[in-house]
């Protein structure tokens, strides 16, 4: 009585009809378009979080780069493979690395580290998934 279960899982032929059947599914759908992408990044975020940084100026106007450039590369998915030559599954979590490491770059240097922030955001964070050469050089280019 009251027992609740959650379960999660992909698409896969070996997950039991009668209990996919029998339960109440739930999904979380992105966002649709780039400002509806945004102010979810956006609502997610901690206001606290946002005002955190020993510099707020210059970081505030790095997040909101940082959170169009995470709602860009999400759109571009719709698009196939006009948009990344292989489909690439981003997640939250990404943006969430990516937001950490933004504010710490600020908050630790004395003078904004483009080149970092760059490396650390477009090869590593982000680029960490993806696979093909082209691909690489498209997400560096949108974050540029």
């Amino acid at each position: 009585d009251g027992f609740r279960l959650w379960l999660t899982t992909m698409p896969t032929p070996k997950f039991p009809v009668t209990v996919l059947q029998n339960s109440l599914k739930l999904t979380i759908e992105p966002p649709k378009g780039l400002k509806a992408n945004m102010a979810r990044s956006y609502a997610d975020m901690d206001p606290a979080f946002i005002e955190s940084s020993n510099k707020p100026t210059v970081f505030k106007k790095m997040l909101f780069g940082l959170v169009c450039f995470n709602a860009v590369i999400q759109e571009r998915r719709k698009y196939g493979a006009v948009g990344w030559n292989i489909p690439y599954q981003w997640m939250t979590s990404d943006l969430v690395t990516a937001q950490q490491n933004l504010r710490m770059y600020i908050d630790e240097q004395p003078q904004t580290p483009y080149d970092a922030l760059m490396t650390v955001t477009a090869d590593v964070i982000y680029g960490g998934r993806i696979t093909d050469k082209m691909d690489v050089r498209t997400a560096r280019t949108v974050l540029e």
